[in-house]
């Protein structure tokens, strides 16, 4: 598979909820912490998007999309200056999938889905991500267009199936916006989804992920990118927001992960399937991403999400 391929199927995205707001007037919503990505698109109108980040707020009109993966508090409303009215006030008694009508509707219709993550350890990469990916690329529109178009239908018109498009065209929704993210080349943009639009990176990126176990080396990296060591490593750094190295560990320790929750594989065959001949070094570096030794992990991890140790 693609990296992109990958990492999705690494993450395990699941739908925890969809709804859309069909308003008008004044109107501001503010969202408390959050677990998962909300992904949001306006399908009609515009509106005003704060993340409580220090950021300015953004403009979203028809037919952009934003993701939100880093879980911090956020407003949407018609002006960013307006006090906002707490989301689970606004949405009191409102049923899942439902559109919420306020005023008379018109000037701003968005739906959102909430994703959650039955991968585990998912925050290892969604904290590489930035706290805000905004898609308002008019490359690549066709396919965006028609399932937001598809979505609106569904939400206001309920039919027999239309649960499971919902579902369905949430998915498509958020592998368009990522898509679109990627092909919006942004050299001010961090993160490796932002990366997979830098070819040399990206080239290294698909080797890794292809070869997770292979002998890696920083110098081996930047002779696939066609760089020098220096160049590459600093490159590299910039664009994804972690070394070469320290992104491998994580992939690699995200594999071991993945291969330890299987109820037959022990320690060693999880470190040599990671590239670790050495259980010692094996255990040492999960335990420096993961946050506790493989065999805990292994012992432990059904039904359990256990935390994690940022690379320093």
């Amino acid at each position: 598979m693609d990296p992109l391929s990958d990492i999705l199927t690494m993450l395990k995205p699941r739908r925890l909820k969809t709804g859309a707001t069909d308003a008008s007037g004044d109107l501001s919503i503010s969202f408390p912490p959050h677990t998962g990505l909300y992904c949001y698109a306006v399908l009609e109108g515009a509106c005003w998007l704060t993340v409580e980040d220090g950021s300015c707020p953004l403009r979203l009109k028809a037919g952009h999309c934003v993701l939100l993966p880093s879980g911090r508090p956020f407003r949407i409303g018609s002006d960013p200056d307006l006090a906002p009215v707490a989301a689970d006030v606004f949405f009191a008694g409102r049923s899942n999938g439902a559109v919420v009508t306020y005023g008379e509707g018109g000037d701003c219709f968005i739906c959102a889905a909430h994703f959650d993550f039955d991968g585990p350890d998912s925050a290892l990469l969604l904290g590489l991500l930035p706290p805000v990916v905004h898609i308002d690329d008019e490359n690549d529109q066709t396919a965006m267009r028609w399932a937001l178009d598809r979505m609106m239908a569904e939400l206001r018109t309920p039919r027999a199936g239309s649960d499971l498009l919902v579902e369905h065209l949430s998915h498509l929704i958020l592998i368009q916006a990522l898509r679109q993210h990627l092909t919006a080349r942004d050299g001010a943009r961090v993160g490796w989804l932002s990366a997979l639009a830098d070819p040399p990176v990206a080239s290294v990126i698909a080797a890794l992920h292809a070869e997770p176990a292979r002998r890696w080396s920083v110098a081996v990296m930047a002779k696939i990118a066609g760089m020098s060591r220096t160049v590459f490593a600093l490159r590299f750094k910039a664009r994804v927001g972690a070394s070469p190295m320290e992104y491998l560990t994580r992939w690699r320790m995200m594999l071991a992960a993945e291969a330890l929750r299987q109820p037959h594989t022990n320690v060693a065959s999880a470190g040599m399937a990671a590239g670790y001949d050495s259980d010692s070094a094996f255990s040492t570096a999960f335990k420096r991403v993961m946050g506790c030794s493989p065999r805990k992990y292994h012992s432990k991890i059904s039904g359990v999400t256990l935390p994690y140790a940022p690379l320093s």
